[in-house]
């Protein structure tokens, strides 16, 4: 029986995954419901589908359907706060796509007790970058050091309230606009660097991980470069990520990532950490 899905967030990365998963490209898996806080959004994307998904009015009808079995949030950092506990009581497993909202230790210590104890599981995609898995894998033993370097366009900064303040949302060459802990740029940047908050979670934790963002006026992608040291050796992984024609803030593979996130759930054959 095919994997039934409740989307939450119908914006750029929820319409790819909704259009995949309608396609048969998500491994066996079918989207019952969708639902986003703009009904209009919701709607537009049901109808688009062959598969004529339910369109919630209200979190509360989404998560009632007993069809549901797996709820992917691809909406907000917002939104994971506001729905994540409640997914998991209702007995449904939760895919996070805002993985910005899991450096708040206090709510992840929460999403995990409660998922614990409702027998529930919870998928956090590996987003825009690559090499999480040896990551991972390495933080096992001892890490000396985990640095991301993120290279963004100025149109994928262009909302940026940090960005503005600072530099007046423009610089005129390759410049460095923070360095820091990556807690504190998942706050200053929370729809840039879900990509910190994931490789913190599978590393040294979000206070240790050291973030750089630097603002490219001449780049046309989105570049990741992670560095890490350890009692295994280095390892350095370079992704340019072609940024989502419906949203530059998002990388392309940020989508894909969910697509095989939910193969790997359907599919008998797992690979990989």
């Amino acid at each position: 029986m095919p994997l039934g899905i409740g989307l939450i967030g119908c914006g750029a990365i929820g319409a790819i995954l909704a259009k995949a998963v309608d396609e048969g490209r998500a491994g066996d898996a079918c989207l019952v419901v969708v639902f986003d806080e703009n009904l209009k959004k919701a709607v537009d994307l049901a109808q688009k589908l062959k598969s004529k998904p339910k369109v919630a009015r209200n979190f509360n009808e989404l998560i009632e359907c007993e069809d549901v079995k797996l709820v992917v949030e691809a909406a907000s950092q917002e939104a994971v706060k506001a729905y994540a506990i409640e997914v998991l009581r209702a007995g449904k497993d939760l895919m996070v796509m805002s993985v910005g909202a899991l450096v708040d230790s206090k709510l992840t210590s929460e999403i995990n007790r409660i998922a614990k104890e409702n027998g529930r599981k919870i998928y956090v995609p590996s987003g825009a970058i690559a090499g999480l898995d040896g990551v991972k894998a390495s933080a096992i033993d001892k890490i000396e050091k985990v640095v991301l370097t993120t290279r963004k366009p100025l149109k994928a900064l262009s909302d940026n309230l940090y960005f503005k303040e600072k530099f007046g949302g423009k610089v005129e060459e390759l410049t460095v606009i923070y360095e820091g802990p990556a807690l504190e740029a998942c706050r200053l940047f929370p729809a840039n660097v879900n990509v910190a908050a994931t490789l913190s979670l599978v590393g040294v934790g979000a206070e240790k991980t050291v973030v750089r963002v630097v603002a490219d006026p001449a780049l046309e992608r989105n570049v990741h470069e992670i560095e890490v040291k350890g009692e295994f050796g280095d390892l350095v992984v370079r992704v340019e990520n072609v940024p989502s024609r419906e949203n530059p803030k998002t990388s392309y593979l940020a989508a894909l990532s969910a697509i095989a996130t939910l193969r790997k759930i359907t599919e008998p054959i797992v690979i990989g950490t």
